[in-house]
């Protein structure tokens, strides 16, 4: 096994969730949220049987503040994360939360039908190890305005 395919491999069992990309107007801004890239790899298209399209591999440590938010958005291909520490409440399209704690895996599928959004309401940050399989060329994620049910 490649070091590349033991890091995806170590990533995939233990990973996460999140992000930021540009504006849109009505958007949700994202507050006390700080990101570190800890790898990225681009999977040419063709190269695997089961990643036809290729795809754009990213994998990153997101911490949220007491109180930050990382703003209602959704992405265009599939995350994981991994909650590492704090209490994340995680509301999706229909305004339900769902609460994620140390321990806990989150997966969010793609596309404008699953925007959500992540808060910290806890006394400790939020830290998350998130992995993003993407289509090459697409931003981590897109800002989207709250739904109805949300007051947006």
């Amino acid at each position: 096994m490649t070091p590349f395919t033991r890091g995806l491999v170590g990533v995939v069992a233990v990973a996460a969730i999140a992000g930021s990309a540009p504006g849109v107007a009505g958007a949700t801004p994202s507050s006390g949220i700080s990101a570190v890239t800890l790898a990225e790899w681009e999977i040419p298209a063709g190269l695997l049987p089961f990643v036809p399209e290729g795809a754009h591999i990213v994998v990153r440590e997101i911490t949220l503040a007491p109180g930050g938010t990382t703003g209602w958005h959704f992405h265009h291909g599939n995350v994981y994360a991994l909650v590492r520490s704090g209490t994340l409440t995680h509301p999706g399209p229909d305004c339900v939360p769902d609460l994620y704690r140390a321990g806990d895996i989150i997966g969010e599928p793609p596309g404008h039908a699953n925007t959500h959004e992540g808060n910290n309401f806890g006394t400790e940050p939020v830290v998350l190890d998130v992995l993003y399989v993407l289509p090459s060329g697409d931003p981590l994620s897109e800002d989207a305005s709250a739904p109805e049910c949300a007051g947006g």
